[in-house]
Order: structure tokens, then C-alpha cells, then sequence
């Protein structure tokens, strides 16, 4: 079925900035093709268009193209504007000189996880998670509180775009996310013991802030090369993190009626 709204002009522009990642900084016009799988015509002309609208800068002696400074902009207001970065920054700042772990900030992306804030405390942590990276949602931490966070109505309908967008490897994600919503449902957080990467081992919850209309967030810890137990993890981190998590949730105004977590 052809959905009429859908402007695919401005879909296939979005599909080229997306091409670009920390590990592929500098594309040409052929990698864009083989990336995007556009026709070398479109891309050429979609390459033309964005840089001079400021989305792409040409590095002319090597012919081929960068992110301009004009995506930063796009991305400034939307984190100015979120209020639970400035909410949680000093919980998160605790949180981290606690556990000596990684502390995140994470949101709902297309079909991923979205940083939004990031304190780096854990040295080893070759992956550096940095605001803007993104991770995938069925095999970390943090990706699965988002949809165990999500209605039942966005969680299926989440579930099933990723199913669409690479079965195989849906195939291969899909269990540990069934196994974290049990585990979820008993311990109230979600664990990753190097389901993601077999080096880093994470702890995630939801957090209530906000109104219903704004996009869920959830906060991890993560740490690399520390290969330590559940009853281990379960001791020295999380009674911080859900310490984090009520009081970010306390200054967001979210009452709490008992001690519970």
C-alpha cells in the first residue's frame, strides 16, 4: 500500500546523513550508493543538496563528503530542551563516583537506543558512549527498559519493525529480550551480562518523568572488562541505581507512596 504523506525525496536525504558514522567519517558518492543502495544519479544529487544547505562539507582532495556543522544544529534544540539531562546530571554524577561504572542517559530511536547523556567514568570502556551514539535495543540493558517501559501497543509495534528491518538477526536477539522481561518483572531492572558486547556488562531502568507526551527515557550503568557475578552486581550497584532512579523521579515529580523501588 502507497502511503501518500510519506515524502520520499526527504527520506533518501536522511538515509545518506545516516550513512555516516564515527568509523565512517568520510564517504564518496560510490560508498553512499552501496550504503544507501540509491542510484549513483539521486545520490549525486542529494549530495549537492545537502552540503549547500550546510548538512554535508565536500573534502575536495579527497572527493568525498563529512557531516556539516548544519546537523549539529539540528540536534542542538531538541537536547536544550530536555529538561531531564539537567534534571539527572547531578544524580547521574553521584551515581558514577558510586559505582565507578559508565552512567547513560538513554531514549527511544528508530529502531535503536539514542544517547542523550553520558559520564564516562569507566576508563576501560573502549566503546565510548558519547551523546548522539546509539545501541540496539534487544540485546542491551538499556534498550530493553525502554520497551519494557513502552505500552504493549508500541512495544509489538516496535518489535515488529525490527523484525521487518533484519529478521536473522531478530532471530538471534529476540530471546534475550524474553529472558530480561522475566528477570525485569521479578528484580525490577534489566541486566546485561555481555549480550550486547561479551566485555561489557550493564544494569538499566525506566524512568517516570515528564507527561505522556514526552519520549520515554531510562538509566544505565555499564562497565567494561569486569567480569563480576549477578549477586555481585546486584550488591554494589544497584541499591545506587535505583537510588538515582527515585531521586531523578522525585525531582521530576513522581510521588512515591511507600519505600518500595
Amino acid at each position: 500500500m502507497i502511503d501518500r504523506q510519506f515524502a520520499i525525496n526527504l527520506s533518501r536525504g536522511l538515509e545518506v546523513l545516516r550513512a555516516f558514522t564515527p568509523t565512517d567519517q568520510l564517504l564518496g558518492n560510490r560508498e553512499l550508493c552501496e550504503r544507501t543502495s540509491l542510484p549513483k544519479a539521486t545520490i549525486s544529487r542529494l549530495t549537492y543538496t545537502l552540503e549547500k544547505l550546510g548538512y554535508l562539507l565536500r573534502v575536495e582532495r579527497l572527493q568525498k563528503y563529512r557531516l556539516g556543522p548544519g546537523v549539529l544544529m539540528l540536534g542542538y534544540p531538541m537536547l536544550a530542551s530536555m529538561d531531564i539531562r539537567h534534571l539527572a546530571r547531578p544524580h547521574m554524577e553521584k551515581l558514577a563516583a558510586k559505582t565507578k561504572w559508565t552512567v547513560n542517559l538513554g531514549m527511544l530511536g528508530r529502531l535503536e537506543v539514542v544517547y542523550v547523556d553520558a559520564l564516562r567514568l569507566d576508563k576501560k570502556n573502549f566503546l565510548k558512549p558519547d551523546i548522539g551514539s546509539s545501541r540496539p535495543l534487544l540485546t542491551t540493558s538499556i534498550g530493553r527498559a525502554l520497551l519494557l517501559a513502552s505500552t504493549e501497543v508500541d512495544q509489538k509495534a516496535i518489535l515488529n519493525r525490527l523484525k521487518i528491518a533484519d529478521p536473522s538477526q531478530y532471530r538471534r536477539d529476540i530471546g534475550c529480550f524474553y529472558r530480561d522481561q522475566e528477570f525485569y518483572e521479578k528484580n525490577a531492572y534489566c541486566l546485561s551480562r555481555g549480550d550486547w558486547e561479551g566485555d561489557v556488562y550493564a544494569v538499566a531502568v525506566p524512568l517516570r518523568v515528564g507527561s505522556s507526551d514526552d519520549p520515554l527515557i531510562a538509566l544505565n550503568c555499564t562497565i567494561s572488562g569486569a567480569k563480576l557475578s549477578q549477586v555481585d552486581i546486584a550488591r554494589t550497584v544497584i541499591p545506587h541505581l535505583f537510588e538515582a532512579k527515585r531521586n531523578i523521579e522525585r525531582d521530576g515529580g513522581v510521588t512515591y507512596m511507600n519505600r518500595g523501588r
